[in-house]
């Protein structure tokens, strides 16, 4: 056990962090957000380092800003909407492996990841109307993009609490496993993201982030674009490829 906020680790080209205030459910307060940093630097860093993961010290993933500090203070913890937009924009794939209950604060953190995969113990809250603030990380552009209008409105409403099979149910998560085998399901998915080619990788990432932005046509446009960009660059597809072949 360590007392770090935030702890850091590499195995087969992923770097695990993990949320380590597990007493306060993980919240983030100025001294976990400062450490995120942090391990993100290193994580960017590593040329070792192909897919980041992120998740929670059990019982809980993150229950938001730790409003104590919030209070005591009278601001949000030093840099947490930062790290918040920063995960949204890093230049390797992310997965969120959500251990147990994320709100609010915590929500937004886990909606910036690129693909989150939950235990049996997940629970989805967004706590923003009964804590009377309003969101500043994200989450009225990326919850219904994730869910749909309808589901995030009841969401952010009415506090409605989503379970691990209704998050997957709503497409909120692509996966849930039972809580024991999270960590063992979630390295193996980041391992095979590990294994294809980073620049083809970070190439779909790109790819997708632009089309959520733009209607479907733009959208189609700047794939097509983008793929002949890259064959004139001698990128895309060398001619001995086992699927150079094959359409598109």
């Amino acid at each position: 056990m360590t007392d770090e906020p935030v702890t850091y680790s590499e195995s087969a080209g992923v770097a695990t962090l993990v949320l380590n205030r597990p007493a306060a459910r993980n919240a983030i307060d100025t001294s976990l957000s400062l450490a995120l940093h942090a391990c993100l630097d290193r994580a960017e860093a590593a040329d070792s380092v192909r897919v980041i993961v992120l998740t929670g010290a059990d019982p809980a993933f993150c229950a938001g800003l730790d409003l104590k500090e919030f209070t005591r203070t009278g601001r949000p913890p030093e840099g947490a909407t930062a790290a918040i937009v920063r995960l949204g924009e890093l230049g390797k794939p992310t997965i969120g492996a959500v251990n147990g209950p994320v709100a609010t604060g915590g929500l937004e953190l886990a909606l910036a990841l690129d693909l989150l995969i939950a235990s049996d113990r997940a629970r989805f809250a967004d706590t923003h109307a009964s804590v009377g603030i309003l969101p500043g990380g994200g989450m009225s552009a990326r919850l219904p993009r994730a869910v749909g209008r309808r589901m995030a409105l009841d969401m952010s409403f009415t506090g409605r609490v989503l379970s691990a099979e209704e998050a997957l149910t709503h497409g909120l998560v692509s996966r849930v496993v039972p809580h024991a085998e999270l960590g063992a399901a979630v390295q193996a998915v980041a391992e095979t993201i590990a294994g294809h080619d980073p620049v083809v990788v970070r190439g779909l990432r790109s790819l997708y982030r632009h089309s959520a932005e733009l209607p479907l046509p733009a959208a189609l446009a700047h794939e097509h674009a983008e793929r002949d960009r890259r064959r004139a660059e001698g990128r895309q597809l060398v001619p001995d490829s086992p699927i150079a072949g094959r359409p598109g």
